[in-house]
């Protein structure tokens, strides 16, 4: 059973950071793209980042590119999402998830098949 676990997420003050861990069991970020979401309250769920299927490229949205960074931690399937000079606008509850056989870089929440719980991320000014 393929199963994501996200943590790390808090209150910080505008310019802070974060660093929001993900923890897969099942299927292989190598094989399957990894991305991730955020949710804000009264918002659809849109995309942050994600890792190519097949390699360790990444890809980031244009509201956090330069502030964000994927990186794959010393554990089998466990990737971080470093997030640095927070802003209020980035509050809101962070899902990881793993993409749908087939897919090579997913933006859209229907591309992916597992997910996480999330975690609530919160930036005061």
């Amino acid at each position: 059973q393929v199963q994501l676990v996200e943590s790390g997420g808090g209150l910080v003050q505008t310019g802070g950071s974060l660093r929001l861990s993900c923890a897969a069991s099942g299927r292989t970020f190598s094989t399957y793209p990894m991305g991730w979401f955020r949710q804000a309250p009264g918002k659809e769920r849109e995309f942050v980042a994600a890792i190519i299927a097949g390699g360790g490229s990444t890809y980031y949205a244009d509201s956090v590119k330069g502030r964000c960074t994927l990186s794959r931690g010393n554990a089998k399937n466990t990737v971080y999402l470093q997030m640095a000079s927070l802003r209020p606008e980035d509050t809101a509850v962070y899902y990881c998830a793993i993409g749908r056989g087939g897919v090579w870089i997913g933006v859209r929440p229907d591309e992916y098949d597992v997910w996480g719980q999330g975690t609530q991320v919160t930036v005061s000014s």
